[in-house]
């Protein structure tokens, strides 16, 4: 019984979670291609409610030979990042900061956790999230544990649909450092995706 409960309670739990295909094309990806000249990293996201504490979503970032933001089944969008089935190219400090703050609001925080990778591992995390496809709805967590635990120091991480237990094996990883981020912005966040529009970068 308390199977079935948690099985009807998923969707309500990754409710933050939307899915949607997309397929920019070779020129705007090309265009858009940015490398961040820290160390070659990974990033998880985690959304947690601030009223339930419960996790709401899960995004990952990658700095390789360029930085990419993996958002399977993320409602976050901007129409000057390519996308290419939930891989947003391009993302320089600015959209960064767009994307923690379309998430970080009154009732939610944002949790940052980050690993120092080697170049090689930061390359194969970039193919393996391109590959991945697009992740259906509420497959956030899912899709990104299917990943990390592909990677070399990665292993240990089980695929699971629930964004805080992902951040919890990830936060074993040794040299993790985190970094929480809270925001008192009114959950209506039309005006940030506006804002986008209107500050093509």
């Amino acid at each position: 019984m308390r199977k079935i409960l948690l099985v009807l309670m998923l969707p309500i739990f990754l409710a933050a979670c939307g899915a949607e295909s997309k397929w920019a094309p070779d020129e705007d990806v090309q265009r858009a291609i940015y490398r961040h000249d820290g160390p070659t990293s990974i990033t998880l996201f985690t959304v947690i409610s601030n009223r339930s504490n419960a996790g709401a979503h899960a995004g990952l970032m990658i700095n390789g030979s360029q930085r990419i933001l993996f958002d399977p089944a993320g409602t976050w969008w901007s129409p000057s990042i390519p996308e290419r089935n939930d891989v947003h190219f391009g993302i320089t400090p600015r959209v960064l900061s767009y994307y923690i703050d379309y998430h970080t609001r009154e009732t939610f925080h944002t949790v940052m956790q980050t690993v120092i990778v080697s170049p090689e591992v930061a390359e194969a995390a970039i193919r393996a999230v391109q590959a991945h496809g697009a992740a259906p709805k509420a497959y956030c967590t899912q899709s990104i544990t299917t990943v990390l635990q592909t990677l070399p120091g990665f292993e240990g991480i089980k695929t699971t649909f629930y964004p805080k237990k992902a951040m919890q094996q990830f936060g074993r990883i040794p040299g993790v450092k985190e970094h929480t981020v809270h925001d008192d912005d009114t959950d209506d966040n039309s005006g940030l995706l506006l804002a986008q529009q209107q500050n093509r970068y």
